[in-house]
């Protein structure tokens, strides 16, 4: 685990996912989960990076076991359900559904000179909403409290997927 958020060799992670990509492994990917979240707010302490992506063939677990393969030819190394780079944990996680649809609406950015995707926070919030740990709470709140959040969007995208906004 790095020492500092500096350390996070995330413009290796999205070469790499873009690497996926142009070798035909994934469809798409976008950038997810708390990393996401960090885009747009303040910086705080996480574990891993969540590389959600639509798979080049059906089902939940497609491209799985092949991205594995894949990376661990190029040094990454398996530790639970992470794929490893420079000590730090990168999850792959298939998209379906409400993930899927995050992927497809992702706002492309640019990182260190890697282009990538990033989920919107309209989609962060509703991910979150539909989570409900603690964690995923606090990050709505945080989200809500920071960002310029497309509230018809937002209401859209919850709606469509029968979500609701915890109370506070």
């Amino acid at each position: 685990m790095p020492d500092e958020p500096s350390a996070i060799p995330l413009a290796d992670v999205l070469r790499v996912a873009n690497e996926l990509v142009s070798v035909g492994l994934i469809k798409d990917y976008a950038l997810g989960g708390a990393l996401a979240a960090i885009y747009y707010t303040e910086p705080f302490t996480t574990y891993d990076a969540d590389i959600v992506f639509i798979a080049a063939e059906k089902g939940l677990t497609a491209g799985i076991p092949a991205i594995y393969s894949y990376l661990q030819k190029r040094g990454w190394r398996v530790e639970r359900e992470h794929l490893v780079v420079k000590n730090f944990p990168v999850q792959f996680l298939a998209a379906s559904g409400l993930t899927e649809e995050a992927v497809r609406e992702a706002k492309p950015i640019e990182y260190e000179g890697v282009q990538a995707k990033v989920f919107r926070p309209e989609y962060i919030i509703t991910i979150a909403a539909s989570v409900g740990r603690y964690k995923d709470l606090a990050r709505i709140e945080q989200l809500l409290e920071q960002v310029k959040i497309d509230k018809p969007m937002l209401d859209d995208i919850l709606r469509r997927y029968n979500l609701k906004l915890p109370k506070k």
